[in-house]
């Protein structure tokens, strides 16, 4: 039982509590997510998010404990998000599990967000993991890293400008639809053609590749306003095309990511995608890396939608080869933002 790890997670908008066993048996995996408190500012407010995370942090301890059938004494281990995210938020959590840490006699280890999000493609999957090259596509990150083992990440390129699935919120917004975007498009792109528009797309480049979606989101707002920068942008419900326009920008973002991402893979000779983070969830992106990888001989490994969005399963899984290493924190350990 002293395999146990109990993982919190509280860097954004949603809060989550998970037991695992031996960094890949998920026992318990409880979320709380606010969507509903922020969807009428469009975006995550901090100051929402962090009292939000403060109302249900120890009820949500109770029922991830609960459903795994265990208690505080079974455990071996606190793991929690200590950065990057919202500084209000990932003290609620960070603030928790030293609480239980403290009063239980537990080690504690601190876990990088990222670098959970990453580990979380293996979790559902047996045979070989590492080297890998893992794609982190969510609201706040889309980035490039050479994974060489569970917490050996190197970054090799992140976005120039704005995160794939900021993208998405802000286009959803131009199109009247609700926040979170990513979800929003993709049920409107069902019925439209993708093919309608052609939207510009990130090229793979040798050497280093590059992402970027700014251009992209502007090619949209020219399109809705008829190629006038000057012209207001039309009422979401005088768009006559919106599932065309919502499926064309999907492809699109799509092959932007997909492109460079296999580019790589090829380049520096990785046999295998992790493709996670929220954006991961999106059916197109599923469908277009599967098929662009195996062109190339290179296996795509994408978790399940689940463990796509932010959960605490990859952090307590990500925690306990953090604890099986020694890599242990303090009670004096701080949140960090960046």
């Amino acid at each position: 039982m002293r395999e146990l790890v109990l993982g919190i997670e509280s860097s954004c908008d949603e809060t989550a509590v998970a037991v695992v066993r031996a960094g890949r048996e998920i026992l318990s995996s409880a979320v709380e997510s606010q969507v509903l408190e922020h969807a009428r500012y469009g975006g995550v407010v901090p100051e929402i998010a962090g009292r939000s995370h403060l109302r249900v942090i120890l009820p949500l301890v109770d029922r991830a404990l609960a459903d795994a059938r265990v208690d505080l004494d079974d455990l071996g281990c606190i793991a929690v998000t200590s950065r990057p995210g919202l500084i209000g938020s990932l003290l609620v959590g960070l603030s928790a599990a030293k609480g239980l840490a403290f009063a239980r006699g537990l080690p504690l280890v601190c876990v990088n967000h990222i670098e959970a999000h990453a580990y979380a493609a293996t979790m559902e999957t047996a045979g070989e993991h590492y080297p890998s090259l893992a794609l982190v596509v969510s609201g706040g990150h889309t980035a490039l890293y050479i994974a060489r083992s569970p917490f050996e990440l190197e970054l090799v390129s992140r976005t120039l400008d704005d995160a794939a699935g900021e993208a998405f919120d802000k286009v959803a917004y131009l199109l009247g639809l609700s926040y979170p975007g990513g979800p929003s498009i993709s049920k409107l792109a069902a019925t439209g053609n993708e093919r309608a528009y052609e939207f510009p797309r990130c090229r793979p480049k040798r050497g280093k590749p590059a992402f970027s979606f700014s251009g992209l989101k502007t090619a949209v707002l020219y399109h809705l306003r008829g190629q006038d920068a000057l012209a207001p942008t039309p009422a979401p419900e005088a768009i006559p095309d919106r599932a065309d326009v919502a499926a064309s920008f999907e492809a699109a973002v799509a092959d932007s990511l997909v492109g460079p991402t296999v580019a790589a893979a090829v380049e520096l000779g990785l046999p295998r995608i992790h493709v996670v983070g929220g954006v991961a969830c999106n059916r197109r992106l599923r469908d277009v890396m599967h098929a662009k990888a195996a062109e190339h001989g290179v296996e795509a490994i994408f978790p399940s939608p689940a463990y796509c969005t932010d959960n605490a399963a990859m952090i307590a899984g990500l925690g306990w080869h953090l604890w099986k290493a020694g890599r242990l924190a303090g009670l004096e350990a701080d949140a960090c933002p960046q």
